[in-house]
């Protein structure tokens, strides 16, 4: 049994945001119904494309464990099929542009007349205010909830990073929302909506950075290099490159290899606890008791000197004997690992975080797993579907047409061409 056996999904999201949360609760064991345009589908199933004839990696990646109903929402027979998919249904997901469901005749207040069990969940950009309607991508969101403003190096422009906060961000928020509700329903039984904007998920994920503008009206970010550096902050938290941003200094240092490698690098952090094996690793024993270096608030101005002794001593060692090295000290550093080293994580693969999956389009495909693991709910990842592949069998099984009144269902226009999505998948 999985935890969300018998939780039925009407999926109506696209590219990221949506698709991410959607994929956990199928991981979870929801019978996901992705909702496509007949014929086209998800935008990033041509997106990116690598493999001539397949759907992209975009696309397999984000949508694992589905099934995929080709379905023309503004054709008449096409709505009354959506309807009866609403009265099915827990759980409504979308992340159309703000009002689309509203335009197509699904409102809030409709979609609760057909069904007022249902949880209707949305990602939008921006929550309710004056930039509600506005268009919003993963990397405007980075910028407009505070990620940028407050990534790279103090001397450089803002940054947007390579985790995809702004969209995947947003999709967990919204996942974690969706449950609550329906353990809410059980209490209830009633429906709600679920909002999670895309703006206020990757505020949520930068909430140290508010802190620490909190923190600058008591005086200088001390743990900051810009202090150490004897550097003046200004009025909003400042860019601070590899600095730890908590309580323990920490920064990215060259290893062994890094003329050559560009991830031959490890973070080392110089947790107060552990500063006597410190000095010792790196030579130093001198400064566990010399003035200006015994305690961390006499080596804050001194970062710089610190860790270039740090450095010196890292850059004899590869970034994985650093790791065997200060481990078993408590030191605490991590190797800077490179997508292609993750991929071929025997450990990664072993725990269902890295998965080979194979797809009768493009074959075989690595992919991120689930990230959370329920001891009573193991996830077997499954290829995510061709377009339209269950049309037939969800219109069967989980509306209950047969007969000729399937026939006319098919043949309105309003699920594609069925039949012949049907046997393609079959073959």
């Amino acid at each position: 049994m999985k935890a969300l056996d018998g939780i039925k999904v009407l999926d109506f999201t696209h590219v990221q945001s949506g698709p991410t949360c959607t994929q956990l609760l199928a991981w979870f064991g929801a019978d996901v119904l992705k909702v496509e345009r007949p014929g086209v589908g998800d935008a990033t199933r041509k997106q990116l494309v690598d493999v001539p004839g397949a759907d992209s990696l975009y696309f397999t990646m984000l949508n694992h464990n589905k099934r995929s109903i080709e379905l023309n929402s503004k054709n008449e027979t096409g709505k009354a099929v959506l309807t009866r998919l609403i009265e099915e249904c827990d759980v409504l997901v979308e992340n159309f542009a703000p009002g689309a469901l509203d335009r197509m005749g699904f409102s809030w207040e409709r979609i609760q007349e057909i069904n007022p069990r249902i949880i209707m969940a949305s990602v939008k950009g921006f929550g309710p205010g004056k930039y509600e309607d506005c268009k919003v991508y993963e990397n405007v969101a980075q910028c407009a909830g505070g990620s940028a403003s407050t990534t790279g190096f103090r001397e450089g422009p803002p940054l947007v990073t390579g985790a995809q906060l702004g969209d995947s961000g947003p999709g967990l928020h919204l996942c974690l929302g969706i449950v609550t509700a329906l353990y809410q329903r059980e209490k209830t039984g009633r429906g709600q909506k679920v909002l999670a904007a895309m703006q206020d998920g990757v505020l949520n994920l930068c909430r140290v950075k508010l802190r620490d503008q909190q923190r600058l009206k008591a005086g200088p970010l001390t743990e900051y290099s810009q202090f150490g550096e004897g550097e003046p902050f200004g009025e909003a938290t400042p860019r601070a490159g590899n600095d730890s941003g908590g309580g323990q200094p920490g920064r990215i240092l060259k290893c062994k290899g890094w003329e050559s490698d560009p991830d031959a690098y490890t973070y080392f952090i110089t947790q107060a606890a552990v500063w006597e094996q410190i000095c010792d690793v790196i030579g130093k024993p001198e400064w566990k008791t010399a003035e200006g270096y015994a305690t961390p608030p006499e080596r804050l101005d001194k970062l710089n000197q610190v860790f270039e002794a740090l450095e010196a001593w890292t850059m004899t060692k590869t970034k994985f004997e650093v790791m065997d090295i200060c481990n078993p000290l408590n030191i605490p550093v991590g190797p800077i690992l490179s997508t292609k080293e993750l991929i071929e994580d025997e450990g990664l693969r072993a725990t269902g975080t890295i998965v080979d999956v194979d797809h009768p389009e493009r074959g075989p495909y690595a992919s991120v797993g689930c990230p959370i693991k329920l001891s009573d709910s193991p996830v077997e990842v499954t290829r995510s579907p061709l377009l339209g592949e269950h049309t037939i069998e969800i219109l069967r099984d989980v509306l209950g047409y047969q007969g000729s009144e399937l026939d006319e269902v098919i043949n309105s226009g309003a699920v594609g061409d069925a039949k012949q999505v049907a046997d393609t998948a079959a073959s």
